[in-house]
């Protein structure tokens, strides 16, 4: 294994025998939730600084046009940014957090399914950020009617 693929991997997650994308969103919730308590600008700086890191690293895979399932590094970017629009930490914020995230990731609506349709570095990382963005915005709306 070479250091960009452990990189792609989430740091070896991406080997789970099970799941793996489930266990590399669980990642990004972890390492997100202990952002989000240093506060929301931190926060957004690991997922630019993570998901810029994951196109290149994915992009150096021979592999990268077939979106292997060992590679969660997008999970792990894609899975804390609906972590943006919590107030702050709650079970039930990271909660629907993850469940919307997931979803989104696995129905793949709209935009999701185009950019997974790409297949190169992009689409394999900015299906997830866009899977993101949707769980943010539904968190969002959430919000209006639940406090989270």
């Amino acid at each position: 294994m070479t250091g960009w693929s452990f990189v792609a991997s989430g740091l070896g997650i991406g080997y789970a025998p099970k799941a793996p994308g489930t266990f590399g969103s669980l990642l990004g919730l972890f390492l997100g939730a202990l952002l989000l308590t240093a506060g929301h600008i931190p926060l957004l700086f690991a997922i630019l600084l993570i998901t810029a890191i994951g196109v290149y690293a994915v992009g150096t895979l021979a592999s990268a046009a077939e979106d292997p399932g060992w590679v969660v590094i997008d999970e792990v970017a894609g899975q804390m940014i609906p972590l943006l629009a919590l107030t702050h930490l709650s079970f039930l914020g990271l909660a629907f957090s993850f469940a919307l995230f997931r979803l989104f990731d696995i129905v793949k609506p709209g935009p999701v399914g185009w950019a997974d349709g790409r297949h190169d570095e992009y689409g394999i990382m900015f299906d997830d950020v866009i899977a993101g963005l949707l769980a943010l915005a539904v968190i969002f709306l959430l919000r209006l009617v639940v406090k989270l």
